[in-house]
């Protein structure tokens, strides 16, 4: 836990949040400040700033919740869709620096356009840029 942590003080109780499920590993409360009805936030219990500080039983905690979740937000706010989404560091938008992942229920009408509009436009990239990228990824 870390002390000056919203989400830990969400965990720990000192703080109420709107809680949906728990695990032994992770939590889902809904979001205070929701993009739409039934936005819920799903943490691992232990303090990680971003996804990569987990461990992989960490990890598959919290995606595992997300994945039950996800069909159930949607139905509980009758959504069309959702969103699944990270925003892993301050520079992609993190706010909270304790690991998280969003459902964001979607709706044809909300106007939310597409996660690839996050980063602006599309990049045109060479197909020998687009292998270094992969070769770099891969090794």
């Amino acid at each position: 836990m870390s002390e000056d942590c919203i989400f830990c003080a969400i965990i720990a109780g000192e703080i109420t949040g709107r809680t949906v499920a728990e695990t032994d590993d992770a939590l889902a409360f809904l979001d205070a400040n929701p993009l739409s009805p039934g936005h819920t936030l799903v943490v691992p219990k232990a303090h990680h700033t971003r996804v990569a500080d987990m461990s992989a039983a960490e990890s598959r905690a919290v995606f595992d919740l997300v994945h039950e979740l996800a069909p159930r937000i949607e139905e509980a706010v009758d959504a069309d869709a959702h969103t699944i989404a990270v925003n892993d560091g301050p520079e992609a938008g993190q706010e909270v620096p304790h690991a998280h992942v969003h459902v964001i229920p979607r709706f044809a009408d909300d106007d939310g356009g597409p996660i690839h509009a996050v980063a602006g436009s599309p990049l045109e990239l060479s197909d020998e840029e687009l292998d270094e990228i992969a070769e770099s990824i891969s090794t």
